[in-house]
């Protein structure tokens, strides 16, 4: 009876291990058919399986390229709201400060000077003797504590330009005539000597009369003091749309000669910068705040007549009259006229229309009309 029961389970065993083998050869099988299908169509498309004999091409399948997610533009900056009057150079705040116009101290031993790269406009007039004298012109800058100077005295050609801003003149002295124009007229004047002691300061860095200086900060607190108007019309340049071209010659290069070797003015053009940079006697004139050689995107040269007026040398300025000029910009010269306008500024225009500048600071020099004009200046073509 035993043995017949081991008979019996030996042969389920078999049984069920011949059914299980036949399963596992089942699923061998569907498994490597499914594995011959792919290779079956592969072999048949590259061995010509169209009929062709074997040469046909294979039919050339469609690929669709998702397009990948890109990164946003960055969204365009707002333009700035406001331009300022002197430089037009835009702004994010008005520049409606009334103007400060400062007598600053040319002579070698006052050189290099403090703060005019701050400026928005700079003058560069003769005084007596030959020197020259610089009035440079704050309105759109907020340097307010930087130190500008050192400060000399103001003649009355010196206060015409200043008063056409309608700007504030900060100085220390004046000649005789000088007093009289500011005091009969009543011109807003802070004078070292006489009425803004403490708008001023000595430096112990220097020998007087080259140490006398300022900042916009002490001026301003000092026009507060006398009651200076503030609310004043600023005058304001025609700036040159961006990009437009302008007329003119090649002049890379520019010389200002004035009378004396001592003050012969150079400007080297940057054409990457669009920036004028000017030197003195050959070497870089540089800011003595910060050590930047002092730049400008105008360059401009006006001749008027001047007279010596005593033994001491001092000069009458005709600024009035009008006469010969040039205005170099963007590496051009324009040959041109400055002329005296109804509200009070020089401007330089050709054939009766303004020139516009181009937007940033600019440098004015007045030069003799004798010998000749064209004897005080000269330009470099290229």
């Amino acid at each position: 009876m035993i043995k017949w029961k081991l008979a019996v389970t030996v042969f389920k065993l078999n049984n069920m291990g011949e059914k299980a083998g036949m399963l596992m050869d089942k699923r061998m099988r569907i498994s490597a058919a499914a594995l011959l299908v792919p290779l079956i169509l592969l072999a048949t498309a590259c061995s010509g399986g169209n009929g062709n004999g074997g040469n046909a091409v294979p039919e050339a399948t469609e690929v669709i390229v998702q397009p990948t997610a890109s990164e946003a533009p960055p969204p365009t900056p707002e333009p700035l709201p406001y331009t300022a009057p002197l430089t037009g150079i835009k702004q994010a705040t008005e520049a409606k400060a009334r103007p400060i116009a400062v007598m600053i101290n040319n002579f070698a031993a006052a050189r290099p000077q403090s703060g005019l790269t701050n400026a928005d406009v700079i003058w560069e007039v003769l005084a007596e003797g030959g020197i020259t004298r610089l009035i440079a012109v704050f309105q759109s800058t907020d340097a307010a504590t930087d130190t500008v100077g050192p400060v000399r005295s103001i003649r009355p050609y010196l206060i015409d330009i200043g008063d056409s801003y309608g700007a504030v003149l900060g100085h220390a002295g004046a000649s005789t005539d000088g007093y009289a124009v500011l005091q009969k007229q009543g011109k807003p004047y802070l004078d070292e000597i006489s009425n803004a002691g403490g708008s001023f300061w000595r430096s112990k860095d220097r020998k007087a009369p080259h140490n006398l200086y300022t900042s916009l900060e002490k001026l301003r607190e000092g026009a507060d003091k006398k009651k200076y108007k503030t609310d004043v019309t600023v005058p304001a340049y025609t700036f040159a749309d961006e990009g437009a071209a302008e007329p003119g010659v090649p002049a890379t290069g520019i010389t200002v000669s004035f009378l004396l070797k001592d003050y012969k003015v150079g400007y080297s053009y940057d054409a990457a910068a669009g920036l004028y940079k000017r030197s003195i006697n050959e070497k870089p004139h540089i800011d003595l705040n910060n050590g930047e050689q002092l730049t400008g995107t105008n360059v401009v040269v006006i001749g008027a007549n001047h007279r010596t007026l005593d033994n001491e040398g001092r000069l009458a300025v005709n600024l009035t009259d009008g006469g010969p000029a040039v205005l170099f910009q963007k590496g051009k010269a324009i040959e041109a006229e400055w002329v005296r306008a109804p509200d009070g500024m020089i401007r330089i225009v050709l054939n009766g229309a303004e020139l516009p500048l181009v937007p940033g600071k600019t440098f004015f020099h007045i030069v003799p009309n004798s010998p000749s004009f064209e004897s005080h200046v000269a330009w470099v073509q290229s």
